[in-house]
């Protein structure tokens, strides 16, 4: 399992308590997608400029598309500006794949069709794998799963995102962590503005 799959697991697994935005867990798993590839050695960072190496053949088609969709001319692609281009509707791509895949489904509810249904992991070896990894507080799963407020703490607090002692993986969740409080500031800025226009329309 990569560390992309068992995060979108570990989202759906505890999203009644802790419900995630779908565009920040977006940006999270395209962040888990680099670091899988960097433990697949398909890719270096020069810096922050995620540098391609060979095409590696997984057994995961999403982490196969992730090598095949990196920049492969220079100069390179910055890790955060991966995450938004790569980002882009991607917890979706996961969540429709792992329910192809049979790892999910949508619990039909009387009088509201099958696709608006409640989301239900099925009993899989690969959600006990990514409920084991959350359970151990692995580094990475941990970190990326604090990024996104999955384990209890209000992730806007936190000045800066934990380490796990690699710098390259360091490199990519303090990336994460830019891009989420990037995120998080337009939707301020944004709900300011709706603000500002409703009191406009009346006469505030």
């Amino acid at each position: 399992m990569s560390t992309a799959r068992d995060l979108m697991i570990t989202a759906v697994d505890v999203a009644p308590g802790h419900p995630v935005e779908q565009g920040d867990l977006s940006l999270a798993l395209a962040g888990a997608e680099v670091i899988d590839l960097l433990a697949a050695q398909a890719l270096t960072l020069d810096d922050d400029r995620i540098v391609p190496g060979f095409r590696p053949t997984t057994d995961d088609p999403l982490l196969d598309r992730a090598a095949a969709d990196l920049v492969r001319e220079t100069p390179y692609e910055p890790v955060e500006d991966w995450l938004w281009r790569r980002g882009r509707g991607l917890s979706a791509t996961y969540l429709a794949t792992l329910e192809a895949e049979g790892l999910l489904s949508r619990q039909r509810r009387r009088g509201i069709p099958l696709r608006a249904g409640q989301i239900v992991l099925a009993d899989s070896p690969q959600r006990r794998t990514a409920a084991h990894r959350r359970a151990s507080d692995e580094p990475v799963l941990t970190a990326l799963a604090a990024a996104l407020g999955l384990r209890g703490e209000d992730r806007t607090e936190a000045a800066d995102p934990p380490g796990v002692g690699d710098d390259a993986v360091d490199t990519v969740l303090a990336a994460v962590h830019g891009a989420l409080m990037h995120l998080e500031a337009m939707r301020q800025r944004r709900a300011i503005e709706q603000a500002a226009f409703d009191n406009i329309w009346r006469g505030d």
